[in-house]
């Protein structure tokens, strides 16, 4: 199996960083090899001269018969194998080897017979030189990754910190907030989407996430613009069709009885129920609904709410409590639930208030799919239900404006369940 990485490893920042680390080594390594290298060659090269020019010295005197110097003699004790070999078989080399605790550079050429001259010179200075660059390489490659490290990981912050508000920008549209705006301060004064033109603000250099930005504001903006008309619309056409349709419910109410006049009757209240529902819709679009705050007992409200809905529904009060609630709205979304689970479930239908938890629970097929992971849609049914999907998606609405929170799933042994989540106040 694959090792599970940290959360943090898969972010942004921390690749940057790791991508800059390895250039900067990388990079450290190849100068610092290529500084070493021809350091190295140049001082072992100079110490290479150096030594054979005693050579050659120590060779005149050896061939003039006169006493050689200090650190120069045949088959001197210390010389190493492979250059004495080369010596006697004729050839002149050098070498560095250690030979009293130091290191020497070793010159040697053929003598008489099968012995070999030699010199020896103190290579200590040298090697000192080349250490001392060794660290210097070392010190100044690690400054060099740190101060880039800091200043990438700066310049990189900074670009993430701007796509975190970004991305914390786009949920909040997602979550339905649709004047939240990037504002990114690179995005072109001259089109920003939600500023307009302004003629004498300079406008500073666009990059892609700027382009990113300046992209989601448009497209918030675009589609803000496309849901107040659309909710314009809506609400327009309910309050047109709100007069004729009273007019034609009193007119229906003067119709002589009969089977024509009941079904004309029926549907006319089907349409004022559907006027009122999408009025109520247009209301709770704008967000300007205003509540009506009281000290409610749940379990009695409950037995109101099913009371009202007219349905055989069974009530169950688990645990009863006290909640801060407006007692008309929070009778709305319980009786829409209930209407639901009759109209789309079947029964039994139980509503168990438990502390201020209220589920609502039939046992029919259950919700749809597309209802469970995304909520109520209006205007849109599957499987051939009668309605027009409104009556939850008002439920989820009032149930925002109360502060509550309304989850839809289905039971692992059939059925759908809608849980309302209540704040409570008290326990009784």
């Amino acid at each position: 199996m694959r090792p599970r990485l940290p959360q943090w490893s898969g972010t942004l920042a921390a690749k940057a960083a790791a991508f800059i680390t390895v250039m900067c080594c990388a990079l450290a390594a190849l100068l610092g090899v290529l500084v070493h290298v021809q350091v190295t060659n140049q001082t072992v090269g100079q110490a290479r001269d150096q030594a054979l020019q005693r050579l050659t010295q120590a060779t005149e005197r050896y061939e003039a018969g006169d006493s050689l110097k200090r650190g120069a003699g045949v088959d001197p004790p210390g010389l190493p194998p492979s250059l004495r070999n080369l010596a006697v078989g004729g050839e002149r080399g050098t070498v560095v080897a250690d030979f009293a605790g130091r290191p020497t550079m070793w010159a040697a050429g053929p003598a008489d017979g099968d012995r070999a001259l030699a010199v020896a010179v103190d290579y200590s200075q040298q090697a000192r030189t080349i250490a001392g660059l060794d660290r210097a390489i070392l010190w100044s490659s690690g400054l060099a990754i740190g101060a880039t490290l800091l200043v990438g990981a700066f310049a990189v912050t900074r670009v993430t910190r701007r796509l975190h508000t970004t991305a914390l920008v786009a949920r909040r549209i997602s979550a339905g907030d649709l004047d939240a705006r990037v504002n990114d301060p690179r995005t072109d004064p001259r089109t920003n989407p939600r500023t307009g033109p302004r003629k004498k603000a300079p406008a500073r250099p666009q990059d892609e996430v700027a382009a990113v930005a300046a992209a989601l504001d448009s497209m918030a903006s675009s589609l803000q613009g496309k849901l107040l008309a659309e909710q314009r619309f809506t609400a327009d056409v309910a309050h047109e069709l709100r007069t004729p349709l009273t007019g034609l419910h009193a007119a229906a109410e003067l119709l002589p009885p009969g089977r024509p006049t009941e079904l004309v009757r029926d549907r006319v209240a089907a349409l004022r129920t559907l006027t009122e529902d999408l009025l109520e819709i247009s209301r709770l679009d704008t967000g300007r609904e205003l509540l009506e705050l009281d000290t409610e007992q749940l379990g009695p409200l409950a037995e109101r709410a099913v009371r009202g809905a007219g349905s055989d529904t069974e009530v169950r009060v688990v645990r009863d409590v006290a909640v801060e609630t407006d007692r008309r709205r929070l009778e709305r979304v319980l009786g829409n639930l209930v209407a639901n689970a009759h109209k789309h479930g079947r029964g039994p239908v139980v509503l168990t208030v438990d502390g201020p938890v209220v589920t609502v629970r039939d046992h029919g097929d259950g919700f749809p799919e597309y209802l469970v992971a995304h909520g109520p849609q209006r205007f849109r049914t599957e499987g051939g239900a009668r309605g027009h999907g409104l009556g939850l998606t008002i439920a989820l609405g009032q149930a925002e404006v109360l502060g509550a929170r309304l989850e839809f799933a289905n039971a692992p042994d059939g059925g759908a369940v809608a849980t309302l989540t209540l704040a409570a106040e008290e326990e009784r």
